[in-house]
């Protein structure tokens, strides 16, 4: 009997799961499926600019295997854009911390601490429209 996988630990709840060329009707497409913890891998690696050390100890899997998740969500992301496929994200073998999110939320993702919140925003906006 094989060793049970261990739980990667996801900290983001994508707002949006479904993802489609425009123009086209959902039920004419081929749909790729992305699971949440390759998402997480993509998000940590290449949005977030991690190294994949530290990332996969904070999904709380081994260096190697969090390569392969990347590895593999690159490829379904490649294979959707080039063949106009569309994406769903769903399933995976994954917990959700709900801490790091709440703390993510109670920070406000740092932008009002770094002076990037709204009220500077908009008065740049205001700058250079005039």
């Amino acid at each position: 009997m094989p060793r049970p996988r261990c739980r990667r630990r996801v900290c983001f709840k994508p707002g949006v799961t479904l993802f489609k060329p425009a123009g086209i009707p959902a039920m004419e497409l081929k749909t790729t499926v992305l699971a949440f913890d390759e998402l997480e891998a993509v998000r940590l690696k290449d949005l977030l600019g991690i190294e994949q050390a530290e990332a996969a100890e904070r999904m709380n899997i081994s260096q190697p295997t969090f390569h392969r998740l990347v590895t593999e969500a690159r490829k379904k992301i490649a294979d959707a854009l080039v063949n106009g496929k569309a994406i769903n994200i769903e399933g995976g073998n994954f917990e959700i911390d709900e801490e790091s999110i709440n703390n993510l939320r109670q920070r406000g993702r740092g932008l009002h601490r770094r002076g990037m919140g709204r009220g500077r925003g908009r008065r740049q906006r205001r700058q250079n429209q005039a």
